[in-house]
């Protein structure tokens, strides 16, 4: 039976991204977890998060799970979701300034509503929004191109090289909604409340040959 872990940080709604995997998953074992040793012994991996960057590494280093995460981003298929794929950049302005994992080549920044094409817009970015897929992934499979997805968020993703992204979505100015890298996939969006389009996401997420 493959394993699934889903990184307990003490953030993030953990209970709904675990009960949308057993949902596209009868037959996976949904860990929720920040057991090292079942981290590392797990098939997939689950980063998710929500809140403060800071406190989500905060968070990392009082469970010594730093050397574990770095690891798995290297060896096993890896979902970020929201502050997880935030932390996979090099950098966030957030919280006075965080450097992050540096899976992908670029900073997270805050919405700026002074500066947003629509002087309407709020900020913190909340609500369902189009994702424009920007490449053939197999995380896409069985979901339509500029399918609404459901953000709750204060800051954005910039992606210095154009093969890291993998969707694009506009709020005022366009930003990364969806990175990937080798077998590491990731989204600023939450896939666990956006609906079937999530769901299919996720169940993707379960087959995907990372190596292929």
């Amino acid at each position: 039976m493959p394993q699934i872990a889903v990184v307990d940080l003490g953030t993030g709604n953990l209970h709904s991204v675990a009960k949308a995997l057993e949902k596209v998953s009868p037959v996976g074992r949904i860990l929720i977890t920040s057991d090292a040793n079942t981290i590392r012994a797990a098939d997939r991996v689950v980063l998710p998060g929500q809140g403060a960057i800071g406190s989500w590494f905060d968070a990392v280093r009082s469970r010594d799970l730093v050397d574990v995460i770095q690891d798995v981003l290297r060896a096993k298929p890896v979902l970020g979701i929201c502050v997880g794929m935030q932390a996979l950049f090099d950098h966030s302005d957030e919280d006075g300034g965080v450097a992050g994992l540096g899976v992908i080549s670029g900073n997270v920044r805050r919405f700026d509503p002074n500066r947003l094409a629509d002087p309407g817009l709020k900020v913190p970015h909340m609500g369902w929004n189009e994702v424009t897929q920007s490449t053939d992934h197999p995380l896409w499979r069985e979901i339509a191109d500029r399918s609404r997805f459901y953000f709750v968020h204060s800051f954005y993703a910039s992606a210095s090289a154009s093969a890291d992204i993998a969707g694009v979505t506009e709020y005022g100015v366009s930003f990364a909604s969806a990175v990937t890298r080798e077998n590491v996939f990731a989204v600023q969006f939450h896939p666990e409340k956006s609906h079937r389009q999530g769901l299919q996401l996720l169940a993707n997420f379960l087959t995907w040959d990372a190596n292929s």
